[in-house]
């Protein structure tokens, strides 16, 4: 069957088409319904069926293939490395599970987890989720002010935490982090259990803290029955990065989510029982959630959780990996591939690679040069994919599972199943048909399964966030800009808060990165519009080279012309300056608001989820800057 084929069926019969995709979940309880939109937005999926998402990830496996690998953990911070098989996974969740029992988390419990990348932060989801629990991960190392407001929201009943986590080698205490925002935070839980790795000596306070190593001792070897949940059961909240003032917990259910998962193993990212897969992020964002832990596993796959930087030791850390666990699909960011790309293709030519099958990354625009390169380099398909925390599995990708397509460079492919992408124009709501046409990219209800359910908590900031009603339908907005070309092929082009609005004349801040990232010397930029009085906007550029020594006003004006003969005057940077780095999250995102602030001499806010301050510090001290123009 053609792709398009697929894709025409998922839309105009979601309960065929779906129905179908459930074969690949084992339910408890059959569902009687594959659709019901009688509230839509607030979709139910495979309503009267009953499951549970431990089961299919690990039981389900453990019973046909105990043997195999399902978790192999490899830290170059502390340098261990583990191998855990399905069965030996069967009994650290049920262990965990029991421990969770024991200080009373039940069915709809919310249990937040604050983790560094270690095996018990997988056994910790799977457990709650076993539970019927509601788990929240909040990304390790995150500051107290933002955790408290996580903590408050969530109000859990335990707190799932370690003494430490590590990052270059350095030890990062979380006990005085987390103590410090369940200080701040109304909401206190009864329990906090701490997973003492032997980095930072934790303070325990009596009463409420409790080592998991002794309890995993008392409850070894306990048998812990999956709780069957409905397929609308809340498996999780996740809070979105970034957010200020109240945080914004995506709600996401059971049922819709494991079948959507399945579904994009196999028709996106050619995963299958006894493949292994290689994700490079953590399990604190969604990505970490959905292809690190859930989605691999329901496909009986093993799945590498890796705690490290990557150059740490070296360059090729990952590529070693690779070709050790003999590992068939590698998820990563483009940012991180920038990175190796610095460093050059000897890091990845040294290792035996013929196990990979392809490399899929997403988290931001893959840009031509770096996408060429990759492909060149490793000589596999180099796959872009695009979708949200909101979403939790693609929205844009190439489905080559189904038939095999080589979208344009620089594109995140064509709608996954399930999705009725549009491009809407902002100022008239009209939907633009037409190719090479930029609009905000939104999706046409109904969201398909495994889409965010609604806020946890709070339905009208749901309505009232993402959706708008034009022409009699529903949009979901994903605050993207978009275009399309005649192959179909959707090229985003940055949030539309993002949008520099330079005399009238809009542009989309990842077009001008796409430019820059043209030129040869150029390894990476961000850019970032910042308050003019004369043009309302101006464009600042903010450019890391592959030689550092290169930096010159002669290269500044070079760069600035590549961007004026690709985009046209208007679109030149006002400002370019050669920076050291820039300030990214740990996933490998740029903090653009925060270089947007700093240009404007504000203050740049909350920067919990920085990995390092110094490259904002060093750019503080550029402003004010001079001027290209």
């Amino acid at each position: 069957m053609r792709y398009a084929e697929l894709h025409e069926q998922s839309i105009h019969d979601p309960k065929a088409f779906w129905g179908e995709q459930a074969k690949a979940i084992d339910w408890h309880t059959p569902f009687t319904q594959v659709h019901d939109g009688s509230r839509s937005p607030f979709e139910t999926w495979f309503a009267g069926g009953e499951l549970n998402l431990c089961h299919n990830a690990v039981d389900r496996h453990a019973a046909t293939r105990p043997d195999q690998p399902a978790l192999i953990w490899h830290s170059t911070e502390v340098n261990q490395e583990r191998t855990y098989t399905y069965a030996q996974l069967l009994d650290e969740v049920q262990a965990m599970a029991a421990t969770y029992q024991a200080l009373g988390v039940t069915k709809g419990d919310r249990v937040l987890i604050y983790m560094p990348m270690v095996p018990e932060a997988l056994f910790a989801m799977l457990a709650a989720v076993r539970l019927g629990a509601i788990h929240s991960v909040v990304f390790g190392g995150f500051a107290s002010v933002s955790l408290a407001t996580r903590i408050e929201d969530a109000s859990p009943k335990l707190i799932v935490s370690a003494d430490a986590g590590s990052r270059g080698g350095k030890a990062m205490a979380y006990k005085p982090l987390l103590d410090k925002a369940i200080e701040l935070s109304a909401h206190k839980p009864a329990h906090v259990l701490i997973v003492n790795r032997g980095l930072v000596a934790p303070e325990m306070t009596a009463g409420r803290d409790v080592d998991y190593a002794e309890q995993r001792q008392a409850q070894w070897g306990k048998s812990v029955p999956c709780e069957w949940v409905a397929s609308e059961h809340p498996s999780y909240i996740l809070y979105t990065s970034g957010t200020t003032g109240k945080p914004k917990g995506v709600q996401r259910d059971t049922g819709g989510y494991a079948v959507a998962l399945a579904a994009s193993m196999k028709h996106i990212y050619l995963g299958a029982a006894g493949d292994t897969m290689f994700t490079t992020s953590d399990v604190g964002w969604v990505v970490g959630h959905s292809y690190i832990v859930y989605a691999p596993l329901i496909a009986g796959m093993a799945t590498v959780v890796y705690e490290g930087l990557p150059i740490r030791p070296d360059a090729g850390i990952w590529w070693q990996l690779v070709e050790q666990h003999r590992v068939n699909i590698m998820f990563s960011a483009p940012t991180a591939m920038r990175i190796l790309k610095k460093e050059g293709a000897e890091a990845i030519q040294q290792h035996k690679l013929d196990s990979l099958r392809a490399l899929f990354v997403a988290g931001e625009p893959l840009d031509e040069t770096t996408s060429a390169w990759l492909q060149q380099t490793l000589g596999i398909p180099i796959v872009d994919n695009y979708w949200q925390t909101e979403s939790g599995w693609p929205i844009l990708g190439t489905a080559n599972g189904v038939e095999r397509r080589t979208p344009a460079l620089g594109s995140a492919g064509v709608p996954m199943v399930g999705y009725q992408v549009r491009l809407i124009d902002d100022q008239s709501g009209e939907v633009l048909q037409g190719a090479d046409q930029k609009g905000v990219v939104m999706i046409e209800a109904p969201l398909p399964p495994g889409f965010m359910q609604t806020v946890w908590r709070d339905d009208a900031r749901f309505l009232k966030t993402y959706w708008q009603e034009l022409g009699g339908k529903h949009y979901y907005s994903t605050f993207d800009w978009g275009i399309r070309n005649a192959a179909g092929d959707h090229f985003i082009l940055g949030r539309t808060d993002d949008v520099i609005n330079v005399a009238g004349h809009r542009f989309g801040t990842r077009e001008i990165e796409a430019s820059i990232a043209t030129h040869a010397a150029v390894a990476e930029s961000a850019v970032v519009g910042v308050a003019d009085q004369l043009k309302g906007q101006i464009a600042v550029a903010f450019v890391t080279l592959k030689d550092a020594g290169q930096a010159s006003d002669a290269l500044r004006g070079e760069v600035a012309k590549v961007v004026e003969q690709q985009l046209g005057a208007v679109a030149r940077p006002s400002q370019i300056h050669f920076v050291g780095g820039l300030p990214k999250t740990r996933s490998g995102k740029v903090l653009r608001r925060a270089l947007q602030a700093v240009a404007e001499q504000r203050d740049p806010g909350d920067l919990s989820t920085i990995e390092d301050p110094s490259t904002l510090t060093a750019i503080q001290g550029l402003f004010k800057p001079a001027s290209v123009d």
